[in-house]
């Protein structure tokens, strides 16, 4: 029949045809991306040596400590080491954590890396994260009973990660956005309303009537009085005469601009007390209830004043003012580790051989090449797939030349 295909073409047609140059790029990219979740971490030794490690990727033990234990952290090393058949949980990065593994949480299981630990370390911090729950609705992810497709966020601040529908406000696109404070934490943290409304990144949406938009935090929710006691209520929408709509909506507008410009000049200068923070605090300011979200660098613009850092200590916030904190920093590291222990295992190899030996590698090098090259054109010029047993048997051929090259050779000696 005219047209019709026969079993192998339509299995040529279902299977899909990547190049070698596609599973390379693929695999430089998944390579990185390991590298910056896992910071840099060491995958041979037990990270407790190093004491309270700012970052480093951490994970929890279904197994040993399941839910109704005491919750625990292990580092990378033991994952790998001493829990490689277990249940894990991976907790992606925590700040200040000593590795739990083999401690008094773990009833029958003694760290092969690092045996002599303490029974506790009192200065980790834990949350629902260690029994593989996450969010304010407390599921695992991912969640196999969640059909709906969401991204999960993790909150700078207390490092539990949350569904984008469940922080109170719709999260900007992901590459918009740095850091995330959760709705606890601002709260907790109420000190960043007064920098959200110049720094945050917040979603811009107009109102259905039209009337308001909502823009740094101006809006309708709780406002906060500037310190001089004075205050003027922005009218609400039920009064708004239908005629009056556009003149609101222009001059909505025009506070949203002079309010964009002004909050970054605003930023940039200090009251007379030198204190940054007390002159956002005499401004007008919106307290929500919701998540927010901050830009690249925006810690740089916190006040580090003497009260100030005492603040941040009794909120115990103080990491916020470190630039090496940042999730950010921590993939860096990763990358930058990368690079520097990266070796070209050909060269490796050329520098421990002799001169006479170099010679003969790089030889046999460019005969492999080129052959290969040829081999392969053929596949080209035919339009046709390379497949395994045509890689097994060029590599047969190419050794069987090989092997009759060398039977041929005559060695002289003076």
């Amino acid at each position: 029949m005219a047209g019709a295909e026969g079993p192998a073409g339509r299995q040529s047609e279902l299977e899909p045809v990547v190049s070698l140059v596609d599973v390379l790029e693929e695999d430089e990219e998944l390579e990185n991306e390991a590298c910056a979740v896992l910071g840099g971490s060491d995958s041979e030794k037990c990270s407790y040596s190093q004491g309270s490690v700012k970052r480093q990727a951490l994970y929890a033990c279904g197994t040993c400590t399941p839910k109704g234990e005491e919750p625990a952290g292990i580092c990378l090393a033991c994952s790998y080491e001493c829990h490689g058949s277990h249940k894990l949980f991976e907790l992606y990065t925590k700040r200040n954590f000593h590795c739990d593994c083999g401690n008094s949480k773990f009833k029958n299981l003694e760290c092969k890396l690092f045996p002599d630990k303490a029974k506790i370390n009192s200065g980790n911090k834990y949350n629902d994260n260690f029994f593989g729950l996450y969010c304010i609705c407390k599921r695992p992810y991912p969640d196999p009973e969640d059909e709906i497709p969401d991204e999960m966020i993790q909150c700078v601040v207390c490092e539990d990660w949350f569904h984008g529908r469940h922080l109170g406000a719709i999260p900007p696109e992901s590459g918009d956005f740095q850091e995330m404070v959760c709705q606890a934490c601002m709260k907790r943290c109420s000190f960043l309303w007064a920098y959200a409304a110049q720094l945050a990144v917040t979603k811009v949406s107009a109102e259905e009537d039209g009337l308001a938009l909502n823009v740094d935090g101006i809006g309708d929710e709780e406002v906060t009085k500037p310190e001089n006691g004075d205050h003027h209520d922005s009218p609400l929408k039920e009064d708004v005469p239908e005629h009056a709509k556009d003149a609101v909506k222009a001059v909505k507008t025009e506070q949203i601009m002079n309010h964009t410009v002004f909050k970054n000049q605003h930023l940039n200068t200090e009251s007379q007390s030198g204190c940054k923070f007390q002159d956002l605090k005499a401004k007008h300011f919106i307290k929500k209830d919701t998540a927010t979200f901050w830009p690249l660098n925006w810690r740089s613009k916190l006040c580090t004043c003497k009260d100030c850092m005492k603040m941040y200590g009794d909120l115990d916030v103080l990491f916020l003012t470190d630039e090496y904190d940042t999730v950010l920093a921590y993939e860096n590291k990763g990358k930058v580790d990368q690079a520097a222990g990266r070796t070209d295992p050909l060269m490796d190899t050329l520098n421990s051989m002799n001169r006479v030996q170099q010679v003969e590698l790089i030889c046999e090098y460019n005969d492999l090449k080129t052959e290969l090259k040829d081999y392969l054109k053929r596949f080209a010029d035919e339009g046709t797939v390379v497949k395994r047993e045509d890689i097994q048997q060029f590599f047969e051929e190419f050794q069987s030349k090989k092997r009759r090259r060398v039977d041929g050779m005559q060695y002289y000696c003076s």
